[in-house]
């Protein structure tokens, strides 16, 4: 899979997630077989460019090419802005979302409200595809409800302003995360365009990878949430798919390796006190896959420090052994 010349050789990308893909997970996703990572979204709003939040999400210190960030708003204007400068500071791929279905997101005419007008989608993806001296890209879902399915009319809106690649969630902006992905509106978009098309929705295991592809017809696969709690199924899908084979399983101490690292990580590049709140979001998705006593689960998600934090971690992977994992 190519996108304006960056070559992502198993097409397989890390979606987009605020609060989740900050530069330390999305390094640790390419470590483990991830070719694309997008930065947490970021807001067109200039009044909200220079926060320190902004300023961690767009950091992509030590990580190679293509740095891709993806930016939220509802006014053409800043969005178009906003791809100008996050380009001038490096930005190699500026993403657009019309995927987010937050509230405080769609509440401000943003994210995947965007789909409802698709007039105003066009002139938002005009305005920044010529603001842009780097390749854009777009990120949506299906639609904004069952009866107003229209990814497809703006794809094709989206190939004619030049946008570079597009990413469809299969769902709609009402259904949040409930229910399955469908992926009927997915092929019906690749075969709408001839621009690349990443499939997104409910990709949680090799097996629903090669689901997917045959369904759509995709060049590629964006996984969001099924990552969050286990990194690396990049690395499974990619091998399941080189070798026709599965991939050896991940022996607890591995898990335990990229665990701990993660969260020592989330420790110096946030600070203690921030570090500490993040890494426990990534420790209750570890406590989803194989719980703990009730004890300790507390235990870690009250830890006050960074060095118990990790150090009752240390504990819940010697006690891990007699915790079966939960089924992927």
């Amino acid at each position: 899979m190519e996108i304006a010349g960056h070559a992502f050789d198993n097409g397989l990308a890390c979606a987009p997630m605020a609060g989740v893909t900050d530069r330390v997970f999305r390094s640790l996703c390419r470590s483990l077989g991830a070719t694309a990572t997008t930065a947490e979204m970021v807001s067109a709003r200039p009044e909200l460019r220079a926060t320190r939040k902004s300023r961690l999400r767009l950091d992509f210190g030590g990580q190679p090419a293509p740095r891709i960030v993806q930016i939220a708003g509802g006014d053409a204007a800043d969005l178009a802005q906003a791809a100008r400068v996050n380009a001038d500071a490096g930005a190699d791929i500026i993403d657009i979302n019309m995927g987010c279905p937050a509230k405080k997101v769609c509440r401000k005419a943003a994210g995947s409200a965007l789909m409802a007008d698709v007039d105003h989608v066009a002139r938002i993806l005009d305005a920044v595809v010529a603001a842009s001296p780097v390749p854009v890209t777009l990120k949506m879902r299906t639609g904004v409800s069952a009866d107003r399915i229209n990814a497809v009319t703006i794809a094709r809106r989206a190939q004619r302003a030049g946008i570079a690649a597009l990413a469809v969630h299969g769902r709609t902006r009402d259904q949040h995360y409930r229910g399955r992905a469908e992926y009927a509106t997915i092929a019906a978009v690749k075969a709408a365009v001839t621009i690349p098309v990443w499939a997104n929705g409910d990709i949680d295991s090799p097996a629903a990878a090669e689901a997917v592809l045959a369904a759509t017809g995709a060049d590629g696969l964006m996984i969001g949430r099924a990552a969050c709690r286990r990194p690396w199924l990049f690395r499974e899908i990619a091998v399941a798919r080189a070798t026709g084979r599965p991939a050896p399983p991940l022996s607890l101490a591995d898990e335990r390796e990229i665990v701990l690292g993660l969260v020592e990580q989330l420790h110096d590049f946030y600070g203690e006190d921030q570090g500490l709140r993040v890494a426990r979001k990534h420790i209750g998705w570890l406590c989803e896959r194989r719980p703990p006593r009730p004890a300790l689960y507390m235990d870690l998600m009250a830890a006050a420090s960074g060095a118990r934090q990790l150090r009752l971690l240390a504990r819940y992977f010697e006690a891990a052994a007699d915790m079966p994992a939960a089924a992927a």
